[in-house]
């Protein structure tokens, strides 16, 4: 198994939003903001080479969508979908399967382009791919409620649907295929998945929007997006207790900084341990 770092940009969002209830003085260490109140975000994807199948998981934000939207992201950076895939000796006609850990906007809106930047004409991106939800998170994501309706775009949905594209796992088996299993996780997001894949002797986790980053691993940091926060915080707590416990390497999608970590117990708690590259795994 052959595992590749695709970063698709950076983008901005308020600090009091991703750090929850946790004062400004506390996170503001780790995650320090502008003048805007305003923290810096990765959008990082992960790129799975095994047995013939070239996985996606996730795949950014895309560019589809108007000015007026995306100015209240502040996309920056030079990274991008397509460069990073081409970058890794990938194009898009060679993604065998997008695994999407759910379908917030951030998430998943790479997956859909406009053909001749015509909203009339959505299309996929990775036309020989099958896209990967579950039918849980599907039907929670097409009927929004009224707190993720601005996160779960019909424009970035429907059309993986609309294209025959679209597969669902199965919440029983909880397995992508040999050596990349998933768990679920309820508490950003109805049904989020969250992936685990062996490598070179490691469980590697993708953490997705179950931990964003460092500054999220002491329990309270929580982000205010998440539709049921107390549930986050079981769910964390026993993702970080055994991701210890057992050595996990953590994959941090949006973390501005450091693309993976490890964390130990101690007697505050779960803490940080160390941070590092893919690379240098």
């Amino acid at each position: 198994m052959n595992l590749k770092v695709i970063n698709t940009g950076y983008f901005k969002l308020d600090g009091g939003a991703m750090f929850g209830v946790v004062p400004k003085v506390l996170w503001s260490k780790t995650n320090p903001a502008d003048e805007n109140n305003l923290c810096s975000w990765a959008m990082r994807c992960l790129l799975v080479e095994s047995k013939g199948r070239i996985v996606l998981i996730d795949s950014g934000i895309g560019d589809k969508q108007n000015a007026k939207f995306f100015s209240h992201y502040y996309l920056y950076g030079n990274d991008s979908l397509e460069k990073s895939l081409h970058n890794a000796g990938v194009n898009f006609n060679d993604i065998t399967d997008n695994f999407l850990t759910h379908l917030h906007f951030d998430h998943v809106g790479g997956a859909v382009s406009y053909k001749e930047n015509d909203p009339q004409k959505p299309r996929t991106v990775f036309p020989n791919a099958k896209y990967w939800s579950n039918k849980d998170h599907w039907d929670w994501a097409i009927a929004p409620n009224g707190r993720e309706k601005a996160s779960f775009l019909k424009e970035n949905i429907l059309p993986i649907q609309e294209s025959g594209q679209l597969q669902f796992l199965s919440l029983d088996k909880n397995q992508f295929f040999d050596g990349f299993d998933f768990f679920t996780a309820d508490g950003h997001t109805d049904k989020q998945m969250i992936p685990k894949i062996k490598y070179k002797g490691h469980t590697l986790v993708f953490a997705a929007d179950l931990l964003p980053s460092v500054g999220h691993i002491p329990l309270p940091y929580v982000m205010g997006y998440d539709t049921r926060p107390l549930l986050t915080l079981e769910e964390k707590k026993k993702f970080l207790e055994k991701a210890a416990e057992e050595g996990y390497i953590i994959f941090l999608e949006h973390d501005p900084d450091n693309e993976c970590c490890t964390v130990k117990m101690t007697d505050k708690g779960v803490r940080l341990d160390q941070t590092f590259s893919l690379n240098e795994i």
